[in-house]
């Protein structure tokens, strides 16, 4: 499920910005959510570094398992998120972020056996949310493609649902809606 994390979009590159990055969403989501990790399995920064978020998570897709995560109310027990820095609402990923976006949903159907342009949905699917913002939700059906065609898959693109233009956007840094309820498993 591909997210983004209402943060800035930075113009820092560098693996240190992303790191820290990574450090600053640890500590919104245990210390302001009561979260047990991060609510993510993994975050794409804006150099297009790949990080774990969520304890175990690469452990886990290399057992072709899984670790619930927190990032989407009502699919954590099934869906691995992936964090996006920047804000999306109207610009759009950098090319380092878009790259690594298709090789880790290439790599993540590979290992789970999933089809592209099923398995690749946006938060705003699920949530009355904004997230992963109307730039970046539209670009959905391209990144469906590329991960196919990356795959040496050529499936018929699904008939594109409607963007969730209209929501509001982010309210605070890391705020990219509904992520975890009463009956979520964990936190």
């Amino acid at each position: 499920m591909v997210h983004h994390t209402a943060s800035a979009n930075a113009t820092d590159h560098s693996l240190e910005h992303a790191l820290g990055l990574s450090r600053t969403i640890q500590n919104f989501h245990m210390d302001t959510n009561g979260w047990d990790d991060i609510g993510q399995q993994l975050t794409i920064s804006r150099g297009g570094h790949l990080m774990e978020g969520r304890n175990r998570t690469l452990e886990a897709i290399g057992a072709g398992t899984h670790v619930v995560g927190a990032h989407t109310l009502g699919q954590n027990d099934h869906t691995i998120g992936i964090e996006n820095e920047g804000t999306y609402m109207t610009a759009e990923p950098t090319g380092a972020l878009w790259a690594k976006l298709v090789s880790t949903c290439a790599w993540l159907c590979d290992v789970y056996g999933l089809e592209p342009h099923a398995a690749i949905v946006g938060h705003g699917d699920h949530n009355a949310t904004a997230c992963p913002g109307d730039a970046l939700y539209a670009l959905l059906p391209r990144l469906r493609d590329q991960v196919a065609d990356s795959l040496g898959e050529r499936y018929p693109a699904e008939v594109p649902g409607a963007v969730p233009g209209g929501l509001p956007g982010p309210r605070f840094t890391f705020d990219h809606g509904p992520a975890v309820g009463p009956g979520d498993p964990t936190r």
